[in-house]
């Protein structure tokens, strides 16, 4: 367009058109075709925006320029118009810091994520390693706290597993041989333990059983429930010892014969030591454990219940605290999700909109005087509505609307 023109005319027109001279040459380079894919993505990414917008300010101030004869209020207009270069300059610069601030924040969002993760995934790691020990910690205070002596019936059912056991494995000989004369079969030994095991547990439970109601029969001196239960505890007696403790007593008699001669225990001592042993093995489970497991075991099966003190409001408390700490960790990070979801959004939208609102300002000095946005933004909240904008450019046309 200037090649055919020449003196002042050409002066003319190259100073109105100057952005020509070069606007072409700062597109290209910005827009890095022929470069390498790493810097085309950079230039594209730092200057294309900024060099549209220095373009668009050329054009304009020079238009705003030839409009300066004929406007009112002519020093305040320059003033304007440099601080519109201002803004742009300042603009360019957030948009350039602000790419480096989301990187940032997005790294450190990132990093925030991914602790995050880290610690739910340990701490849900730690729920099903420990989930055991805190069972058997909460069963023990449970156990330790209680009223109920659990202990002592556990103890109590242990050992008379125990002795069912011991006399299971002594008397399955002579339980196989009785039935075998009796039916005219050869029994196995695996067929006879199981039932005999429970007949014999149930017979220890009994046992335990009548010494116990004997013992409160005492205590409540009442005479003729302790004739009544002393005779058949005499009976259990008669047939504990019988058929458990002499069977146990002479599967010892070998051990005692390798220690003398002509050793013959006779049927009075195997009874009296099959009575002394029952004796004693009575008296020691019952004052260790058996006298308060027994009583909890028979009104349990009796239908009569325990007494015991509820800790339902404390274990209700904790769980509801349990139950708030978790609820209150969710909504805290679902708040830190929301938060840091914001200021990512803040980050990579304010810089390019703080370029485009300093372009923006440039048509909008051209035409009403006036910047239409107030530079710089520093929230999303500041980028008003549209309705706001036009009304806020534009005062007239907005009483003419309310006339």
């Amino acid at each position: 367009m200037l090649n055919g023109t020449s003196g002042l005319v050409k002066l003319i027109l190259s100073v109105l058109f100057f952005p020509m001279f070069f606007q072409t040459a700062f597109i290209d380079f910005a827009w890095g075709n022929f470069d390498p894919s790493w810097m085309m993505l950079t230039k594209r990414l730092f200057l294309l925006l900024p060099v549209l917008a220095i373009i668009l300010g050329c054009w304009v101030t020079m238009a705003c320029l030839l409009t300066v004869l004929i406007r009112q209020k002519r020093q305040e207009f320059l003033i304007a118009l440099f601080i519109t270069w201002w803004d742009l300059g300042k603009s360019i610069v957030s948009f350039w810091g602000g790419i480096f601030k989301f990187l940032f924040e997005f790294l450190a969002s990132l990093l925030g994520l991914l602790k995050i993760l880290a610690l739910g995934l340990w701490s849900l790691i730690q729920e099903v390693l420990f989930l055991p020990f805190r069972l058997i910690r909460g069963i023990s205070r449970n156990v330790v706290s209680s009223p109920v002596p659990w202990i002592a019936v556990f103890l109590t059912i242990f050992w008379c597993l125990v002795e069912a056991v011991i006399f299971t494995y002594v008397t399955t000989p002579l339980v196989v041989d009785t039935f075998s004369n009796i039916t005219g079969e050869q029994l196995t030994v695996a067929f006879v333990r199981i039932p005999l095991f429970i007949f014999l547990l149930f017979i220890v439970l009994g046992s335990y059983a009548v010494l116990s109601t004997m013992v409160d029969a005492v205590k409540t001196k009442n005479i003729s429930a302790i004739l009544g239960i002393g005779v058949i505890e005499i009976v259990t007696l008669f047939v504990e010892v019988v058929f458990l403790y002499r069977e146990f007593v002479d599967s010892l008699v070998p051990w005692f014969a390798q220690y003398s001669e002509n050793f013959q225990l006779g049927i009075f001592w195997t009874l009296a030591l099959s009575i002394f042993v029952w004796f004693g093995i009575r008296s020691l489970s019952w004052f260790l454990f058996a006298s308060h497991g027994t009583p909890t075991m028979m009104s349990i099966i009796q239908g009569k219940g325990v007494q015991i003190i509820s800790s339902g409001d404390n274990a209700r408390n904790k769980v509801l605290v349990s139950t708030s700490e978790f609820m209150n960790k969710i909504k805290q990070d679902s708040a830190w999700f929301q938060r840091k979801g914001d200021e990512l959004l803040t980050a990579i939208m304010l810089p390019p909109l703080q370029v485009i609102a300093a372009a923006i300002n440039f048509c909008t000095l051209l035409i009403t005087s006036k910047h239409l946005f107030e530079l710089p933004f520093k929230n999303m909240d500041e980028i008003k509505k549209s309705t706001v904008l036009i009304e806020s450019i534009a005062p007239k046309a907005k009483k003419a609307r309310s006339v």
